[in-house]
Parts: C-alpha cells; structure tokens; sequence
C-alpha cells in the first residue's frame, strides 16, 4: 500500500466529507418525503432540486392511482394549473422584449375587450344588485403581470362572490379571460385573479400564435421540456397521477382517472400539463438569467432582473380569504411577513426560516404543486402533489418539511 502526504489525506478526507454529507442530504430529503406522505396521508409526491447548471436531488413517492398501485416516478405528469402563469409571463416580456407591446400602454389596444370591463362599487341594500362604473384606468401588461389590474378569482373574493349570486353569472373554471368585472380601478390594489388569463389572449394575438404554439416554439421545446403542454398525447396518459379532493371526513376521495380532453382554448392562468424536472429546467433559465442550458437567450439579464424585482411598490401579496373551502383554503404564504410581486413571481422580502433567501421567486398551482426560485443561493426546487383544495395543512407542511430539508442538505 503506497503512502499519501498529509495534504493528499486531508484533501482525501474533505472530498470523502462532502460525499457523505451529500449522502446524507439525500437520503434526508427522501426520508422528509417517503415519511411525510404517509403521515400526512398524501397519495403521492415528486420533487427536484437542483443549482443553475445541474440536478441536486429528485425524488418520487406514493402510487399514480388507487386501483394499480403503480409506483410514480420522477417524471410523472401533474396538472400544473398556475405554475403555467410564470411560464405565460415569460412569453409576454419576450413580446415586450421584441417592442411588439410596451408594459406601460393601454392593453385594450390589442384586445378592445379590456376597455370595456366594468367596476363593482358596491351592492344596492334594497335590491341587492352591483353598482358599477367603465373602468377608468387603462389596463396594462404591467397590471396583468402583477394581479392588481383589479381582476379576481370567485374563490377568493367575496365581492365576486356576492356578484355572482347577485347576478346569477358564473365563471367556470373552463372559461379562458372571462368577461368578468373588476373588483377594484387598476393599479390600486393587489389580488389575484383572471390577469394571466388576459395576458395569454395577448401574446395569442400580438404572435398571431395560439398559446400551445408560442410556448413550444420559443420556450418549451428550447429548453428542452418536452413532456410540458396543454394537450396530454394517449401515449403519456400511462405517467399521469391521479387528482384527488379532501372529503368533509378528512379522507381524500380519488377523481375518476381518465384521459383529459383537449381545452377548447388554451389558458394562460393555467392549464399545462409538466414534470418536476420540467419545471425545473425552467426555473434553471431564471437563474442563468434568461439563458438555456445550450445557451440560447430566451430573455434578456434584465429583463430576468424586472421580474424579479418588486413592482407593487407598498402593496402587499399573497393573501388571499378563501370562499370556497373544498377547492381553497386561506392562502397565507408567509405568515407574518409581507411579500411582494413581480412580472409574474411572488416574492418574500424576508427569509423562510431554515428555508429559502429574501428575494426569492415563487408560486404554485391550486392541485398543491409548488416551486421556488432562490438567487441568493443559486437554488430551484419543485414539488407536486395532486389534491384539492389548495394549500391543504398537510400539502403545506409537507412543502416546509421538503423546503428546510432542501437547505439542510445545501
């Protein structure tokens, strides 16, 4: 046996060190989630981590569906639902990039539609009906890429809420930019709505493209995700998860699992089926600055850096009162804290603790699948599980258990 110097020994020891706790990081992040759905009683889980030029840790746990008890695997496939909104962001600030719209102008200019939008001033005591007023701050790309252009969800406003029993008009979750009223003038609030609806007929009309086709020619098929779209081919059906609902017993009841038919309209605030190493390859673009993997700019450093940056000034984010407890419960992020808003990002101003840094980007899809992007750090992670209703205690605590196992074994 040759003999090492005592530099080659310690050198040895650090690489063998660093192996281990890599070693360890991993089989943590497995054990937090292998444990956590079991305890939490969550169906199935997939995750992955990863810096901006490699994978770090992906993990797969629980069955795709009850009746075959068919394991999932690192690329199963989940309705990502608003995870799509980012992705929609994306493909507007190229637009703006090109000059083919500004964030600043009015948006009716491309879709008439928006100028015609009314705001709910409030409900007639006697009669109970809307009192309502023509908008009169133009909406811009800008509101619609921050959510305050005044557009909301039912779910999550009970102003909405009250005009729809009001008015008897409803806004299925199928219909794409509904012609919904504003709940408050643009740019005077924050609330999360059917802005990315809006954003998605935009890039739709300026590209003379469909949604499906604009995000796979310029972003999905140069990133290489290949197994992100709108449609879910017969050939994929074999990798899809089951979508299950919280039942008032606390059990989850597993929705019938079969083919999904093609949307009728492509929705850019949500709709696209993905992988969580998709998503990721994604998120690593964010943190490359707008660069592929192959070095393609799909955006510019500073148009990355506007997304990135607060744009809400004093307004706060991502808190939302729920009005419909079986598809939400209240949203509350980042108890204690408030965050910001992007051109399509959430953003925390202060650290989660043992988790993510201040500035980091992020959101989520209402099937309880999640993302962040932490600059400081050089750090994205995924995780996507498939039930209602949205951010579910046991979804959410098991995101905290991934999240500080994550920077734990950093």
């Amino acid at each position: 046996m040759s003999t090492i110097s005592r530099r080659e020994f310690s050198q040895l020891a650090i690489a063998l060190g660093a192996s281990a706790r890599g070693l360890r990081g991993g089989t943590s992040i497995d054990d937090t989630l292998r444990t956590g759905i079991q305890r939490r009683n969550i169906p199935c889980v997939t995750a992955m981590v990863a810096t901006g030029d490699k994978i770090t840790y992906q993990g797969a746990f629980g069955t795709r569906d009850a009746a075959s008890g068919m394991k999932v695997m690192p690329d199963s496939i989940f309705a990502i639902a608003s995870m799509t909104k980012a992705i929609t962001s994306a493909a507007a600030m190229q637009l703006v990039e090109q000059g083919k719209i500004t964030l600043d102008e009015p948006a009716s200019k491309y879709l008439p539609d928006l100028a015609k939008l009314e705001v709910i001033d409030g409900f007639d005591a006697a009669t109970g009906k809307p009192k309502m007023h023509t908008v009169r701050t133009p909406i811009t790309l800008k509101h619609l890429l921050t959510h305050t252009s005044g557009l909301a969800y039912p779910q999550w406003s009970d102003v909405m809420m009250q005009y729809t029993k009001a008015t008897g008009k409803s806004f299925r979750p199928t219909t794409v930019a509904p012609m919904a009223p504003l709940i408050f003038e643009p740019g005077t609030r924050w609330h999360y709505g059917f802005s990315a609806d809006w954003t998605g007929k935009l890039v739709e009309k300026i590209s003379g493209l469909t949604l499906e086709q604009y995000f796979q020619r310029n972003i999905l098929q140069p990133l290489g995700m290949k197994d992100t779209s709108f449609l879910l081919p017969a050939a994929k059906f074999d990798r899809l998860v089951s979508k299950y609902d919280r039942q008032p017993d606390g059990m989850l009841k597993e929705e019938p699992r079969t083919p999904p038919a093609a949307p009728a309209d492509f929705n850019g605030g949500g709709g696209l089926y993905s992988t969580a190493g998709d998503y990721v390859k994604f998120m690593q673009m964010i943190l490359r600055h707008g660069r592929s993997a192959d070095g393609k700019q799909l955006l510019q450093p500073k148009t990355v850096d506007l997304m990135a940056a607060n744009q809400i000034g004093n307004l706060g984010a991502g808190r939302l009162k729920t009005q419909m407890p079986d598809l939400s419960s209240d949203v509350d992020v980042h108890p204690g804290a408030v965050d910001k808003w992007g051109l399509g990002f959430l953003i925390n101003t202060v650290p989660y603790s043992g988790g993510r840094s201040a500035g980091s980007l992020a959101w989520a899809g209402i099937w309880n699948t999640f993302y962040w992007i932490d600059p400081k750090r050089q750090i994205c992670a995924a995780i996507m599980m498939q039930f209602l209703p949205f951010v579910d205690k046991q979804a959410v605590g098991l995101l905290g258990d991934f999240e500080r196992s994550v920077y734990a074994a950093a």
